[in-house]
């Protein structure tokens, strides 16, 4: 099976403003995207939780989408570029807030648990990324 969205057309910048207003609508406050050499790498967003502001970082690794997309026979060796690596790294991700938010409309979780690893830490680094450079020791 190819890489989702392989073949999109859509630009990141487009694809990211329908991030954010999927976020807005499920309780987001403050947004912005993150960049990098002009290219666009995560988009940061708070939410309150427990009368609390809580920062949130989404990243869109389209190196590794391109890795991937080279790697798969099935993608067009025309589609594997950087350009278009960005613009599938970013659709992957709108795909993915879509179905954490409809866990959330569907009463499984609430927003603060399903983004929960992406949570930033005092140490500016995700949640999931402090646990990970622990060993995954607080998991045991």
């Amino acid at each position: 099976m190819a890489i989702l969205n392989y073949t999109t057309k859509i630009d990141s910048i487009k694809t990211i403003g329908e991030i954010q207003k999927i976020l807005v609508a499920h309780g987001a406050n403050k947004i912005v995207c993150d960049y990098e050499d002009g290219i666009p790498i995560a988009v940061t967003f708070c939410l309150i939780v427990n009368d609390q502001m809580t920062v949130y970082s989404l990243p869109a690794n389209y190196s590794g989408v391109l890795r991937a997309m080279e790697k798969n026979k099935k993608v067009p060796r025309n589609l594997c570029t950087k350009e278009q690596a960005i613009k599938v790294s970013w659709r992957i991700v709108k795909d993915w807030v879509e179905a954490q938010v409809a866990i959330v409309e569907a009463e499984v979780a609430a927003m603060a648990e399903v983004f929960l690893p992406y949570t930033v830490t005092k140490s500016g680094n995700t949640l999931y990324k402090e646990i990970e450079k622990g060993g995954f020791k607080l998991l045991n």
